[in-house]
């Protein structure tokens, strides 16, 4: 399969075009964002929000925290660099890797943050994954940059936390994408309620069609949109320098371990590696192939190393297991060869 040459989109990507020289159209279409001073602008701003908050009661920030390396950092950055006070919220989808948990049970001690799991009933979780796996009810769009199964679940998360924003009175939340994920154009601004009802039609809207009894005590009501204060969010890792080799050696530190049972790209969930493998085997190009490729125009990190992460599709046995648990048939591998 031809790949771009600088960085790691393959050719079956979405509107990928390649010149003479084998680099894709969205690397000659590239523009440094960290150049152009958009980084340093919303850095800045988030520094004056956090001055401004820092000295109000109760939290501060909810983070959405999956135990993996980035938000990892991302709650040390918001604890130790900012002095902020930080909820940490788990989602537990019902594959979160045993590492991960000790992970999550070491940093929160280690930080001195609060922390809480939400863990929805396990049947409806299974109906959903189950059906987006199935017949994805997002655009492609959304498909180009995650899996179906991934859009699922982070809509799910991005709900729980504006929820419980809204409910418990905090003004930020916060999420560890990494600059490859949330430019820095994007990395800070302040919700409002159409922005998050588009989000909710977008990503929650069709697993309310799928569970929807069980689902509703984790999705805004009208109650929510009512009450009118809505959160800002905040994803610092766009607007600090990331190098994902340093991030690694500084979350040791902190009692944080890989896990050995993830793929190249989760250092916290099992599904994922299932997720991918269907994504691949329906669209013939990895769900992060977007994110990788970004990181490598920004020098986050090598091609090489890109394309050893994208290689990297985790130990079988566990999508096999992840699949037995969802009633449902492994992938086969080979479909887009």
């Amino acid at each position: 399969m031809r790949t771009c040459t600088r960085c790691v989109l393959p050719g079956t990507f979405p509107g990928i075009r390649f010149d003479d020289a084998g680099v894709c159209n969205y690397c000659c279409s590239h523009q440094n964002e960290v150049s152009a001073g958009k980084a340093d602008s919303a850095r800045l701003k988030f520094e004056g929000f956090a001055d401004s908050i820092r000295g109000n009661s109760g939290y501060h920030c909810l983070l959405a925290y999956s135990g993996g390396k980035d938000s990892t950092y991302t709650l040390w950055l918001l604890r130790e660099h900012y002095r902020l006070r930080v909820l940490a919220l788990t989602f537990d989808n019902g594959f979160v890797s045993p590492r991960a948990f000790s992970n999550i049970r070491n940093v929160v001690e280690r930080l001195n943050a609060d922390h809480i799991f939400i863990k929805p009933r396990f049947d409806a979780l299974k109906r959903i994954f189950a059906s987006v796996s199935a017949e994805s009810p997002f655009p492609m769009k959304a498909l180009e940059r995650a899996s179906s199964i991934c859009n699922a679940c982070m809509g799910l998360v991005k709900s729980i936390v504006v929820r419980a924003a809204i409910e418990q009175g905090i003004p930020l939340t916060a999420y560890g994408w990494s600059p490859g994920q949330a430019p820095p154009a994007a990395s800070f601004f302040r919700l409002n309620a159409s922005m998050v009802r588009q989000m909710e039609e977008a990503r929650v809207a069709p697993l309310m069609a799928i569970a929807s009894e069980e689902l509703s005590p984790y999705i805004l009501n009208e109650k929510h949109y009512e009450q009118g204060e809505f959160p800002y969010s905040v994803s610092p890792l766009a607007f600090h320098e990331y190098n994902e080799q340093r991030i690694i050696d500084h979350v040791k530190g902190l009692g944080w371990q890989p896990p050995d049972d993830t793929d190249g790209n989760s250092s916290n969930c099992l599904l994922n590696s299932f997720a991918n493998q269907v994504h691949m085997a329906t669209y013939g190009f990895h769900p992060y192939a977007f994110e990788i490729a970004g990181l490598v125009r920004r020098g986050a990190i090598s091609r090489e190393d890109g394309m050893d992460k994208l290689a990297n599709t985790g130990a079988g046995n566990v999508a096999s297991h992840v699949a037995e648990r969802l009633g449902l048939t492994p992938p086969r591998a080979d479909l887009h060869e």
